[in-house]
């Protein structure tokens, strides 16, 4: 049932929300509820009068005092649960504060806080958000969308909850990350809140930990596989098209080689792409433009070994070989430049059981006869990064520690200004600290991680750590297909958009070995993004057929600002 509608008043051109809610409904529906904030009218006009104290408060007062009760938890699980809390009672009022303190608490609303909350939400659960499709409801798909209160659905972030960050299977306690994607969605790319959907799909879970767990909420069973699940999912999808023909979906955190299937098997039949495979890829790619800026050389200069050959490293990988065939090399000479290492080692032309995703990175096996091997049967990755001269070295492993020292003083002696990555989150599972790549390489190196780092020196000086945060993309580029009209998401409008996040790094920014642009600009970098993305759907023949700044002000408007709506009561009310 929908709970509002927006208005707009033919007489005085007022744009207002016709509410369906009465009294202490209004006060439940997250959306809807202004706590103190309902002017005089609105209280006596939608039955709210008696039901809150006389005081009327804007919504900077109600954000200092939720900043202050914030300040009194000490425990970051504590604080998620406050926000996460605060999203459930009053929508706007959590997003006002997390837009005015997003670099402060977005460890909180994701990474890393996000992890160790999935990996215990049925435990500190208060309140349902999103939709939970399982195998005992898939069949009324149609009478649950149906029932969505949201006045219209523009995206949906979807989970299967089997790989987690790199925490692995958690079940329907994944829901955490589609609920923080959204709350990204909004504070960094803009998009209206009342049009965003989370939602789980139940399938059941092969974590015996959670199936053990008296207080698991999910689906108790094995997870769906096979012929099993490919129906559920197409099931899925097609209760979307019907529902919400419009929507964007977005696939987040399935396994490998389901996402890698579902991205191929729906990327034409809807608006859909997978942040994990190509947003990783992107944000990973934008960096290593502005790197080579900083050095002041191409990629066809380098010689890159990436350590994780699962979505983020394939989606990495598939991004610099394009770049490599676009400065002028050939398919082969890509191949040559790309050392691709993953659990069997590195990956060559003669191993067998590659996944189809990681064939096109395999390395020629004749190309290693000259290496050095003191066990030719085992070529580890500390082989590769020295017979190969790495002067890029990409983790994407989820593998604390896997680059040590000795590596990383190899990646030194290799390059005079070697670029480290290491990706995997949650910081836990990264592979070395800024201050380790640091001191091996005598402060030389150019470095991004995948979650945030705290502040830290080296030689009294302090350390510039990018994070390759997936957050430079993914909103932007959902704002511009949906700004757009875009059918489908292109290759094409990914690498548009990529430059476009290296090109807002400033000579100054390069100068201080910044790889990425600052946090604190992310919804003018989500907007310029967009429009990278509108342009290219445009110039492909997919998007509307603006001129280029028709598409500055479309964006300008489409991106919201947390404030209160003016509220009359509708005829159900």
């Amino acid at each position: 049932m929908k709970t509002f509608s927006l208005k707009i008043d033919p007489l005085t051109g007022e744009e207002y929300f016709e509410v369906y809610l009465r009294g202490r409904q209004l006060l439940t529906d997250p959306f809807l509820n202004k706590g103190t904030a309902y002017s005089r009218e609105e209280r006596l006009t939608l039955g709210l009068d008696g039901l809150t104290r006389s005081c009327i408060s804007d919504i900077d007062t109600q954000r200092t005092r939720n900043y202050e009760m914030y300040g009194r938890k000490h425990d970051d699980i504590e604080k998620y649960i406050f926000l996460q809390s605060l999203l459930n009672r009053n929508e706007i009022l959590f997003y006002s504060l997390l837009c005015n303190n997003l670099a402060e608490m977005l460890p909180i609303v994701y990474t890393p806080t996000v992890g160790k909350a999935c990996m215990m939400l049925s435990h500190i659960t208060r309140e349902y958000r999103g939709i939970y499709i399982s195998p005992e409801n898939i069949a009324n798909i149609d009478s649950i969308f149906h029932d969505v209160s949201l006045p219209g659905v523009n995206l949906i972030v979807v989970t299967d909850g089997e790989r987690i960050l790199g925490l692995g299977d958690l079940g329907s306690d994944g829901m955490g990350i589609p609920v923080g994607k959204i709350n990204l969605y909004v504070a960094a790319g803009g998009l209206h809140p009342a049009c965003c959907l989370p939602v789980c799909l139940d399938v059941g879970t092969n974590n015996e930990r959670l199936l053990s767990d008296p207080l698991y909420l999910g689906y108790r069973g094995k997870r769906l596989e096979g012929s099993d699940y490919d129906e559920f999912l197409e099931r899925f999808v097609l209760g979307v098209s019907r529902n919400f023909p419009h929507a964007l979906l977005q696939w987040e955190d399935f396994a490998k080689h389901k996402a890698f299937m579902l991205l191929e098997r729906y990327r034409e039949r809807i608006l859909s792409f997978n942040d994990d495979i190509q947003g990783t890829g992107s944000v990973a790619l934008a960096a290593l433009l502005t790197a080579m800026r900083i050095k002041r050389q191409r990629f066809r200069d380098q010689r890159f070994v990436i350590a994780g050959m699962g979505q983020a490293g394939v989606g990495i990988a598939s991004n610099i070989r394009s770049m490599l065939i676009e400065e002028g090399a050939s398919e082969e000479e890509a191949r040559s430049r790309l050392f691709a290492f993953d659990v069997p080692g590195l990956l060559t032309d003669d191993m067998p059981r590659l996944t189809p995703a990681q064939e096109p990175f395999a390395q020629r096996k004749s190309l290693l006869a000259g290496w050095e091997l003191p066990d030719p049967g085992t070529i580890t990755l500390g082989d590769v990064v020295r017979n190969a001269r790495a002067t890029v070295l990409i983790g994407v492993t989820a593998t604390q520690g896997l680059f040590d020292s000795s590596l990383l003083a190899q990646m030194a002696a290799n390059d005079e200004r070697p670029v480290i990555f290491a990706l995997s989150n949650p910081t836990s599972k990264s592979e070395c600290t800024p201050e380790e790549v640091a001191r091996a390489t005598n402060g030389r190196g150019l470095v991004a991680t995948g979650s945030p780092f705290g502040p830290s020196q080296y030689g009294g000086k302090p350390l510039v750590t990018s994070q390759c945060n997936n957050m430079f993309i993914f909103p932007g580029v959902g704002l511009g297909a949906l700004v757009s009209r875009t059918p489908r998401i292109t290759t094409k409008m990914f690498l548009r958009a990529t430059r476009a996040i290296s090109d807002l790094v400033s000579d100054d920014q390069c100068r201080a070995n910044k790889l990425l642009p600052d946090l604190a600009d992310i919804r003018s970098v989500s907007a310029g993004v967009a429009k990278a993305v509108a342009l290219e759907a445009r110039d492909a023949g997919l998007g509307r057929l603006l001129e280029d700044d028709k598409f500055d002000g479309l964006i300008s408007r489409a991106q919201w600002k947390p404030h209160y709506a003016a509220f009359r009561p509708g005829s159900g009310a």
